[in-house]
């Protein structure tokens, strides 16, 4: 690996933390001079708002590298037209062009359908979408994502019964999949057929242990079903793999609070405090807990 792949790779890995201090990263990163610095920085504003970043993506539209361009795209597709600057309009037109005709040129490959469904999702485009999904799933009937992201649209729909379909089905190939066991389970909570969602969500957890967010998910699970106890064990166990893992702590911190656990929760609030030193709110989170522990507290 490059030194230059590896610090882009790393830019990557922080989409899941997403903070103050590394939307400052991804900002220096999206002006490294190599390529694969941008492409990192890009794949770490996944997930942010796409209006929020428009101002500092934007510019990579008509970036020299081409994969930059599709990959500032993919990023701004959920943009409507209307809002985006009309001078800006243009290049996102030219970069989207040139997006869509490089996912069909690699048409055979389900990896590409997926994007390109993900895209045609993002930009509004919801028939687009699923037929792109389908042709992936015909391709490769166990090709998670998309059926992950098939089920999210019907979802979106307000089809969640043939998304549960979906998902089954690339189950029925892929059974040790844990996105798709994950998906199944928030799908049946949508339902309301708690107990299968709950095993849904354990199996998920159990899969895929590097994934702090479904060891969260399922710990939400048990704890909205009554399973306090278990909850907690389950975000303990999973806080020792991710021990920065902010969901992970703020859901101790409550959890813990609840149970009457004020010690503990005060103890998972200074250590999410060390972690985000420039956010105020764990801080005053962690005063309030000793104003409570201290009997001080006068709610």
């Amino acid at each position: 690996l490059t030194p230059a792949f590896a610090r882009g790779s790393a830019l990557s890995e922080l989409a899941s933390r997403l903070s103050a201090a590394n939307l400052d990263l991804a900002r220096k990163g999206l002006a490294d001079p190599d390529p694969m610095m941008r492409i990192g920085a890009l794949d770490m504003l996944e997930g942010a708002p796409a209006a929020r970043i428009w101002q500092r993506v934007s510019p990579l539209l008509s970036d020299e590298n081409r994969g930059v361009r599709l990959r500032a795209v993919a990023l701004l597709a959920a943009v409507p037209s209307t809002s985006q600057p009309p001078a800006e309009r243009e290049r996102f037109d030219r970069a989207e062009a040139e997006f869509i005709a490089a996912q069909t040129l690699n048409a055979d490959r389900p990896e590409a359908l997926s994007g390109l469904g993900t895209f045609q999702a993002r930009r509004g485009r919801t028939a687009e979408a699923e037929a792109a999904y389908r042709a992936a799933l015909r391709l490769s009937p166990q090709h998670a994502p998309a059926a992950i992201n098939l089920a999210d649209l019907y979802r979106s729909l307000g089809r969640d019964e043939e998304g549960e379909g979906v998902l089954r089905r690339a189950l029925a190939v892929s059974s040790r999949e844990a996105g798709l066991h994950h998906a199944l389970g928030l799908t049946l909570i949508r339902r309301a057929r708690r107990d299968e969602a709950l095993g849904e969500l354990r199996v998920a957890a159990e899969l895929s242990p590097d994934q702090a967010r479904y060891a969260y998910v399922y710990a939400v699970g048990l704890h909205s079903s009554g399973q306090a106890g278990e909850a907690l064990a389950v975000l303990k166990d999973s806080l020792t793999r991710h021990p920065a893992d902010g969901a992970t702590l703020s859901a101790l911190i409550g959890f813990s609070r609840d149970a009457g656990d004020l010690a503990g929760a005060l103890a998972y609030a200074e250590r999410l405090a060390e972690l985000a030193p420039g956010d105020p709110r764990p801080s005053l989170l962690v005063e309030s807990l000793r104003r409570q522990i201290n009997g001080s507290d006068v709610r």
